[in-house]
């Protein structure tokens, strides 16, 4: 898909597409309203712009959109693209050990326990055991830090998959 056709679809066709970048749909109404974007600037400056006007529970509507670190289904319903990047981005997961998996699910339930969300990470080029220690290291995060750091890792996952979706190479990913 091109960025052009993406300004050309109609609504009800475009939401489910963009859902499938982001899954807040405060975010997905606001986008599909602020087309034409007509530059790839345009698009990721305006997913940008409107993520960080959305509230915490837009946020953790996102959130629930992805699967666990190391696992397959999210807690909301996503599209089948969703599910495909998701697999795609937690991919290097495989190749690690029983055992570092196992630890990784442990450092999932205890980030869930201490912050009642999943744990988001922009996953994509990273290791299970690099995982792993971004999971535990947030652990010691309070809440609010803990909760805007996780929003910033959407907005980085919302950006390459944006890129990805108009057929344009991602950018190294920037904070």
């Amino acid at each position: 898909m091109t960025l052009a056709d993406l300004d050309d679809l109609p609504a009800d066709r475009a939401a489910p597409i963009l859902q499938s970048c982001c899954g807040s749909s405060a975010w997905v109404r606001e986008m599909v309203s602020r087309r034409p974007f007509a530059q790839i600037d345009a698009l990721l400056d305006t997913a940008d712009s409107v993520w960080w006007s959305l509230t915490r529970e837009d946020w953790l509507e996102a959130f629930a959109h992805h699967p666990r670190l190391g696992e397959a289904r999210a807690q909301s319903e996503t599209t089948s693209l969703s599910r495909d990047w998701s697999a795609d981005e937690q991919s290097r997961i495989a190749d690690s050990t029983r055992d570092v998996r196992a630890s990784l699910a442990n450092a999932n339930r205890a980030y869930e326990a201490r912050f009642g969300f999943i744990c988001i990470i922009c996953a994509t080029g990273k290791s299970a055991d690099e995982l792993l220690a971004i999971t535990r290291d947030r652990l010691a995060n309070t809440p609010t830090a803990e909760l805007r750091m996780a929003a910033e890792e959407q907005r980085q996952i919302t950006r390459l998959r944006l890129e990805r979706l108009v057929g344009t190479p991602p950018a190294p990913v920037s904070a």
